[in-house]
């Protein structure tokens, strides 16, 4: 008889989960302070197929730490002018200066993968950009950028799943767009185009690492621990702070000012 198949494990728990990723987010907020203090620059990418977790992640990463360090770059589909530029014009200006951390939602590895696969870009042009992205990629690290490219997999039935939980939710449907649709079908194009990407421009300085995300809770937590053990951080020494006592009122009183005041059907707020 054949030998059952193992069951998956099963999904995390979310109080497990939000416990852990509070432990993360105090552990971010301190790679923060250290970033500033040091003038680090880092880039992080976030590349992987639709749905695969790639926004949601971010926004764990990013919700509990300073917008002013901690920048999330989603480009928009080039302009007139920007298709005329070199290919890596635009997303240079986006690189990261002393004191930053910059999260490409999706970055110059637009060209191998989804441009490729649906015709935006000419066969010479993709076999240009695989040939040049090591080559820059070894100036941004020799310039002093911490580079980590993350890839975000995601099984056919996962991708499936969620694509049709955007169709049916209100609160979802924005993220369904028609090339969301149209790239569907192409499931073993992108396999074969990830494939090439992820051999050709796999680097000693700028190495690819891959995360299975079918179960995003652990994926968010996989992802965030991983990446604050490629940053060498230290750890936040404890501020001891007092409140400092109010000034007095000095006659102020709260002016009876013609305000509209918002309505409670939910209940005052107590």
């Amino acid at each position: 008889m054949p030998k059952k198949k193992e069951k998956d494990h099963a999904r995390m728990k979310r109080g497990a989960y939000e416990a852990e990723m509070r432990h993360l987010h105090g552990e971010l907020v301190a790679m923060q302070e250290w970033v500033k203090a040091s003038g680090a620059k880092i880039c992080v990418v976030f590349e992987g197929r639709d749905t695969a977790g790639k926004g949601g992640t971010i926004k764990r990463i990013t919700e509990r730490v300073s917008p002013r360090v901690f920048r999330v770059v989603a480009l928009p589909t080039p302009t007139e002018r920007e298709r005329t530029q070199m290919y890596a014009q635009r997303y240079v200006a986006h690189f990261p200066a002393g004191g930053e951390v910059v999260i490409f939602d999706r970055s110059w590895y637009n060209r191998a993968g989804v441009e490729r696969v649906m015709g935006f870009c000419t066969p010479d042009e993709t076999e240009r950009f695989l040939q040049s992205v090591p080559v820059w990629e070894k100036a941004m690290t020799d310039s002093g950028i911490l580079l980590l490219k993350y890839w975000l997999e995601v099984s056919p039935d996962e991708q499936t799943r969620r694509l049709e939980s955007r169709i049916h939710d209100p609160r979802k449907v924005w993220k369904l767009s028609d090339m969301d649709l149209k790239s569907y079908r192409h499931w073993y194009d992108y396999s074969r185009a990830r494939d090439e990407m992820l051999a050709r421009t796999d680097t000693t300085w700028a190495p690819w690492f891959v995360a299975n995300t079918d179960d995003k809770k652990r994926a968010r937590l996989n992802i965030i621990s991983h990446l604050l053990s490629q940053v060498p951080y230290e750890p936040l020494k404890p501020r001891d702070v007092k409140l400092p006592r109010r000034q007095e009122a000095g006659g102020y009183r709260d002016p009876a000012l013609p305000l509209r005041h918002i309505p409670t059907p939910y209940g005052e707020l107590s």
